[in-house]
């Protein structure tokens, strides 16, 4: 792990790990998305002062964009193995219940990161909203690109709009991120999914 010695207001310098700061700050952002989240509720969470937080990780902004980083590196890992799944109805499968094992895993903040942050994201914070929308575009683009594949291979029927399928699949992951959110139990979320895969067009 990576440590950080950072000089504070007063007193000696206070080594920590910039690693652990930086999950604690993944949960805070998770958990009251960018603008909800203060820099009393960051440094509180993170165990560092605020110079020793500018130090280490520059501002607020950036804070989140490492820590947005961190979130889909580990968090949305089932996203790009769903793409190695060997049917298209296999890969949407797999997005799906991985969608509810993140955001609705018990001890953790509900929800998506992302999504959290960018419906409540004030006019200053724009650039927080246009990265997670970039994000989103590009892992839809391999979604399409698997099923493109999946037409190509006689596994989805030849008329089925790629893209549209896409968005429906983005679609019921968001609406299963923002029910978990709301407190919906996982058993309602996996009927939620079992209902949206007996509705996945066959060849």
């Amino acid at each position: 792990m990576e440590s950080e010695t950072a000089t504070p207001v007063k007193g000696r310098p206070r080594e920590f790990c910039v690693d652990k700061a930086l999950a604690e700050a993944l949960h805070v952002f998770w958990a009251k998305g960018y603008d909800g989240a203060s820099m009393t509720d960051l440094t509180e969470a993170m165990g560092i002062t605020k110079p020793s937080l500018y130090a280490a990780f520059g501002n607020k902004e950036s804070l989140f964009h490492k820590a947005l980083d961190l979130y889909e590196s580990e968090k949305l890992e089932y996203t790009r193995a769903a793409l190695q799944q060997p049917t298209a109805r296999r890969v949407a499968e797999y997005y799906l219940r991985g969608g509810v094992d993140v955001h609705a895993a018990e001890g953790k903040p509900q929800g998506c990161m992302g999504l959290i942050s960018s419906l409540a994201c004030s006019p200053e914070a724009e650039s927080i909203k246009a990265d997670v929308i970039r994000r989103r575009s590009s892992s839809q683009r391999a979604l399409v690109e698997r099923f493109e594949q999946a037409k190509r291979e006689g596994d989805l029927p030849a008329h089925i709009d790629a893209e549209g399928l896409t968005s429906l699949l983005y679609a019921i992951l968001q609406g299963i991120t923002v029910q978990a959110g709301a407190g919906a139990t996982r058993a309602e979320l996996e009927r939620l999914v079992d209902t949206s895969l007996a509705l996945w067009p066959s060849a």
